[in-house]
């Protein structure tokens, strides 16, 4: 047996276990990402991030959701993952360029006490075209009327390297489904055939012109307590809707993420991302000889 070490951390309760794969890496990460976010059998998370070497940036995001599948990205993960990535590192690098599978992620880390206790993630620009998301629309879906369950919804994609499902509610009792019923909703649609690739579903409900309270369902995780991709999502679509202003606080299940949409000269309107970053704590998990392997293997 063979022992990996690894760090639970989380931004806003939204918890991945992160190993840093520089010199071995699970040979296996999507078995690996499903048996160790098993709340009750593992260590317990939404997922897996492994800390890979990177040849354009200072360092690669490889992230697997809890059923294993593979992500593009993750906005409370990679505040974490910088903050890893800065504390274990030579040099203390401030900021950092991350790359993740939807390209490289300058991220600026809040440095307190010697430690990083909080990231500002420039998140790039918000994909709007339907077919780029993907979804099953050529155009922009803007106010999107969609029939889900047997209901029409009216609903707002965005991509943030990942597909994202915006639905805009006008009172709080998607709040006070309980898991079940709200695991139901969820499900239908993520699995809708509109989103050839699955998609992440957040219930938005507008609480000033800048605040917005969200509930949101994960492709692949279920419900987490927050989801910073997702919290970007929803205040594009908050604005490109007329019901926010391009800067605004997102209210998650496990905490608040300060969200802006800024403008600049050159047309690129960038999304950006500010939370905290918390490690919870550090172990072992024990792994068979095969289930790991040199990086360049």
């Amino acid at each position: 047996m063979r022992k990996l070490p690894f760090v639970k951390m989380h931004g806003c309760g939204n918890d991945y276990v992160y190993v840093v794969a520089d010199r071995m890496r699970p040979a296996d990460p999507a078995a690996l990402a499903r048996r160790i976010s098993d709340r009750r059998f593992g260590i317990g998370g939404d997922g897996l991030i492994m800390l890979c070497p990177a040849a354009d940036a200072d360092v690669r995001m490889e992230m697997y959701n809890a059923d294993g599948s593979r992500a593009e990205m993750c906005g409370n993960g990679i505040r974490c993952l910088a903050r890893l990535h800065y504390e274990t590192a030579s040099g203390h690098k401030n900021p950092l360029a991350v790359a993740t599978d939807c390209g490289i992620k300058t991220v600026a880390l809040t440095v307190d006490g010697g430690g990083a206790v909080a990231a500002t993630v420039d998140m790039g620009e918000p994909i709007l075209a339907g077919r780029e998301i993907p979804a099953g629309f050529g155009g922009r879906v803007i106010d999107f009327p969609l029939e889900v369950g047997g209901r029409v919804e009216r609903i707002t994609a965005v991509s943030m390297g990942n597909p994202h499902c915006v639905v805009f509610v006008a009172d709080d009792r998607i709040f006070g489904l309980d898991e079940g019923e709200f695991a139901r909703v969820g499900r239908q649609f993520e699995h809708h055939p509109f989103f050839p690739r699955r998609v992440n579903t957040e219930f938005v409900l507008p609480c000033a012109r800048e605040r917005l309270r969200m509930r949101v369902w994960e492709r692949g995780s279920g419900e987490t307590l927050a989801c910073g991709t997702g919290a970007c999502a929803s205040l594009v679509a908050a604005v490109l809707t007329g019901r926010a202003e391009r800067k605004a606080i997102v209210e998650l299940r496990g905490g608040n993420l300060q969200i802006e949409w800024r403008e600049n000269g050159a047309g690129a309107n960038h999304v950006f991302m500010t939370g905290e970053a918390v490690e919870v704590f550090r172990g072992q998990v024990e792994l068979n000889d095969d289930e790991l392997i040199p990086v360049d293997a």
